[in-house]
């Protein structure tokens, strides 16, 4: 019996990126790649006028200054076409961005670096309706469910954003008008509520628990 084949666009700045996926994809009896764009704003344009039955969407893109970004391509083609299903390819695995993929309306989120043999069970899961997600996902979805809450102050935040973002004690002080020993203080505290004791742990079980987003 003759199967026909899942129409996929692929949406990706970089052209080698888009190139190797295309080869990879399109050895697979049941897909075929009909378009392959280079913004977010392509996608949703392209993705209008071809109704393809998934969209491999990248998360960020480079030109995305110009443009609109991976999530709010998401938004945009869950309304426009329905039944057009999104998967997301990307390099990012933070918790914060897998949850703002999905409640775009994502119907997958697929690691870059990880098995095609992932790639393809995701294109043909959100094809029929269910949600692809790398095993790498799924594993930081269950340890964001399974960590009991935490809760940063406002104060708290804003000394991890500045910390996060290369500043010195001395310098996060003058920002947010404290003392270097207030701030101290507020590092402290931090370090206990993360459960690490330098910056470079802080930021990144910050950023792992969805209290902290790196741009």
């Amino acid at each position: 019996m003759t199967v026909t084949p899942l129409r996929l666009l692929i949406a990706d700045d970089h052209t080698v990126v888009r190139a190797g996926l295309r080869a990879l994809l399109e050895g697979e009896p049941d897909f075929t790649v009909v378009a392959e764009v280079g913004s977010g704003d392509e996608a949703v344009r392209i993705a209008v006028g071809l109704r393809p039955d998934v969209v491999l969407m990248d998360l960020r893109f480079g030109n995305a200054e110009h443009g609109i970004d991976g999530v709010e391509a998401v938004r945009m083609l869950t309304a426009e076409l329905p039944g057009t299903a999104v998967v997301m390819l990307t390099s990012y695995s933070g918790h914060a961005d897998v949850v703002r993929a999905l409640q775009a309306g994502a119907r997958g989120y697929v690691l870059k670096a990880g098995l095609p043999e992932e790639l393809f069970r995701a294109v043909r899961e959100a094809a029929t309706g269910g949600i692809g997600l790398a095993s790498e996902v799924v594993g930081h979805l269950v340890g964001r469910v399974v960590t009991p809450p935490l809760e940063l102050s406002e104060r708290e935040k804003e000394v991890i954003r500045l910390m996060a973002d290369g500043h010195s004690n001395r310098s996060i002080a003058q920002s947010l008008f404290l003392s270097e020993a207030t701030v101290k203080t507020h590092l402290v505290r931090v370090y206990r509520k993360l459960g690490v004791d330098n910056r470079a742990a802080a930021v990144s079980e910050a950023v792992r628990r969805g209290l902290l987003e790196l741009t």
